[in-house]
């Protein structure tokens, strides 16, 4: 089943405020975590804008990558909102960094360094792609250009990738391979490369198609920001016809909404939100939210999709003053997560 469509829930968002908070973390050089490799003596200057000059600030590139995404999504579909001047500072930073050559230098590094990113970062960066390719704004044309030899090389770069990886990395942060997938997915679709769809799809299968009794027991671990249960229920509902979707969805997550796996559809606690691991937590309650909407829409839990978007409502309203108001370590990131929430990953 695709995903669902933006979706109507009791938290009203303050959009030009996360327009605002994405430009002031994309424009924040530091802190900075590189996340480089240095490969000789010679590559040692760490200046965020030379090393990435498309994807500085926002504390990593991935971060940028995403924020970057959200500053696409809202000028693209909430423009009103925005307002005239806000909408005007997002967009003169878009085409700040999407340049050609700003780009350029960032496809060299990922062919210099083939597991940069693997597999958060891009994943982010072909929603990126899918996203510029897709606008309407008059500029995004551009945009799409400039960002398609990305997309490019990191199609490259799964398809070499998916083959080496025996085992699925099913933890809760930045290498779960269900959260990447499903992203790479969706892009690559929407980008025109049913390679890469059918890659990903056939390993989701490969990895995740047996899987029963998911241990969610085990949820959340200290610094998660995605649920591994939920999560993998997502990627599988977009890879599985709806008959066996529902057969598998039925044994992995049993129960779920009636009782079972309850503990998923509460607020985690976050004792220091300005701690960067901690943080993380935040956007476990907003990736929870994004799930538990878009499960309540597949047929077989209509009868319990009034609870699973009633636990949806209160992950995303219980950290929804993080996502401008919060520490850096916060508001570098969130926006992404609180559009996930809202059915932003891609719009029917």
């Amino acid at each position: 089943m695709a995903p669902t469509a933006a979706v109507d829930h009791p938290t009203a968002p303050d959009l030009a405020g996360w327009s605002r908070v994405a430009r002031q973390a994309v424009g924040t050089a530091y802190p900075w975590m590189p996340g480089h490799t240095v490969t000789g003596p010679d590559d040692g200057v760490l200046v965020p804008e030379r090393l990435h000059p498309a994807f500085h600030g926002s504390l990593d590139w991935h971060s940028c990558v995403h924020m970057l995404w959200s500053l696409l999504r809202l000028v693209d579909g909430y423009a009103e909102a925005l307002g005239d001047p806000e909408r005007a500072a997002a967009v003169a930073l878009l085409g700040e960094r999407l340049t050609e050559e700003h780009v350029a230098v960032e496809v060299d590094y990922l062919r210099a360094r083939l597991s940069f990113e693997r597999p958060y970062g891009w994943a982010w960066a072909a929603q990126l792609a899918a996203a510029a390719r897709e606008a309407a704004h008059p500029d995004a044309a551009s945009w799409a250009v400039s960002i398609r030899p990305l997309a490019d090389v990191l199609a490259d770069h799964v398809l070499a990738w998916l083959p080496r990886q025996t085992y699925p990395v099913r933890h809760g942060k930045h290498q779960n391979d269900a959260f990447a997938l499903t992203l790479l997915i969706d892009a690559y679709d929407r980008l025109g490369r049913p390679d890469v769809v059918d890659a990903c799809r056939r390993r989701a299968v490969d990895w995740f198609g047996a899987d029963s009794e998911a241990p969610t027991a085990w949820e959340p671990g200290g610094t998660d920001f995605l649920s591994p249960a939920l999560t993998e229920a997502l990627l599988m509902g977009r890879v599985l016809d709806p008959d066996r979707y529902a057969a598998w969805l039925a044994g992995f997550l049993p129960g779920l909404g009636r009782g079972g796996h309850a503990h998923l559809l509460a607020v985690p606690d976050v004792v220091d939100p300005t701690d960067g691991q901690y943080a993380h937590l935040l956007g476990l309650a907003l990736s929870r939210a994004w799930a538990l909407r878009e499960l309540a829409a597949y047929p077989g839990l209509d009868d319990v999709a009034d609870t699973l978007r009633a636990g949806a409502d209160a992950q995303e309203a219980a950290v929804v003053e993080q996502i401008t108001d919060g520490d850096f370590m916060a508001t570098h990131w969130l926006v992404s997560f609180a559009l996930l929430a809202r059915g932003e990953l891609r719009r029917g």
